[in-house]
């Protein structure tokens, strides 16, 4: 399967394909004419794929290196970035070569800030390894690495030159990090895919989920690839992307990233923030029961278990608070979501 993201001379092609990382030097020649790659990756998806993206690129004729680094939001860090630099320098990177991010979203998130900053940006190729990765963060160019205060606030939009997926790297996965990813394709049902959603509710268990698997990503990625086409730099329509967000990211900020994976932060934003929606008539009745459902069906957290004045300060924070109008994201039902202007109170109710 193909989808070809259109941002004129940004495009780029989404190739999703079992089996696709035993053949990813071919495919990485057909965008990348270059001689050096620099694998970044983590040390969780290294053992499992590092060693044959590595052969593949070499017996392409391709001059490797391959930074490992820990897995975990920790790394996302601005800290890390001179490590990386430095290691790029001794390799001695140009303008001409290539990245290619081999992980989840944060790999896929610090790879791309970091080329699209070295050099004043180089190259690169997303591989995404987790299903969180796949169905959104490889996909629309943000990139980014976090500050103490917050997630995501030094970043860019920088596109890749492909996005390569291979859903059959989903099977090293462990259950709760599926899971984490199923947040996300949650959230894609309930902001533009009705029939999504209820399909999600319709499948008896993981393993018709994983044989619909490849569905399911195109699915996402293509919601994704028209939301980002029409608004490329996130000042209208792809704020609806950030359904559940604003909670979700202050959620994981609060407990250090240690309590709630990135999925399960945005899961207790769906369903508490339509929560709220609901009880101000905003959102039809019974919708938040319906999020709370399939949350529980996947395995996924939908309560929050700290008070919200404890984060209402990370709140104010949010990258989608302009001009003290602070943009929630809101369901009219499942399936419509909209943009609406408000402020902090808002998650006093």
């Amino acid at each position: 399967m193909k989808l070809t993201v259109d941002l004129k001379e940004n495009s780029y092609d989404i190739i999703i394909e079992k089996g696709l990382i035993s053949r990813i030097g071919k495919e990485v020649k057909k965008v990348f004419s270059g001689n050096k790659i620099f694998i970044l990756t983590d040390k969780n998806v290294d053992k499992f794929y590092g060693e044959n993206l590595e052969t593949n690129l070499i017996k392409e004729g391709f001059k490797v290196k391959k930074l490992i680094l820990n897995p975990g939001e920790e790394t996302k860090s601005f800290n890390t970035l001179p490590f990386i630099y430095n290691e790029l320098l001794d390799f001695k990177i140009t303008r001409s070569d290539l990245i290619i991010t081999l992980g989840g979203g944060v790999i896929g998130d610090l790879g791309g800030f970091v080329a699209s900053t070295f050099l004043r940006g180089i190259d690169f190729i997303q591989f995404p390894t987790s299903l969180l990765a796949q169905v959104d963060s490889s996909v629309g160019g943000k990139v980014g690495v976090d500050l103490e205060k917050g997630k995501n606030l030094v970043g860019s939009f920088y596109h890749p030159k492909a996005v390569f997926i291979d859903p059959n790297v989903l099977n090293t996965l462990s259950d709760r990090f599926f899971n984490d990813g199923m947040a996300e394709v949650i959230k894609y049902g309930l902001i533009k895919d009705k029939k999504l959603f209820y399909k999600l509710k319709s499948y008896e268990n993981k393993e018709e989920v994983i044989n619909n698997i490849e569905k399911i990503i195109h699915n996402c990625c293509t919601i994704k690839k028209i939301v980002v086409e029409k608004d490329e730099k996130d000042k209208g329509e792809r704020m609806l992307l950030n359904f559940g967000h604003t909670i979700g990211h202050a959620i994981e900020q609060y407990f250090n990233y240690k309590k709630y994976t990135h999925g399960e932060g945005v899961a207790i934003g769906m369903f508490e923030i339509t929560k709220i929606s609901e009880e101000l008539k905003l959102t039809n009745k019974g919708t938040s029961e319906e999020i709370k459902d399939l949350l529980i069906k996947y395995n996924l957290p939908y309560k929050m278990d700290i008070d919200i004045s404890e984060i209402l300060s990370t709140i104010a924070l949010d990258k989608k608070n302009l001009d003290n109008n602070l943009n929630v994201i809101l369901l009219k039902e499942i399936g419509e979501s909209y943009i609406y202007k408000t402020n902090v109170e808002f998650f006093r109710q």
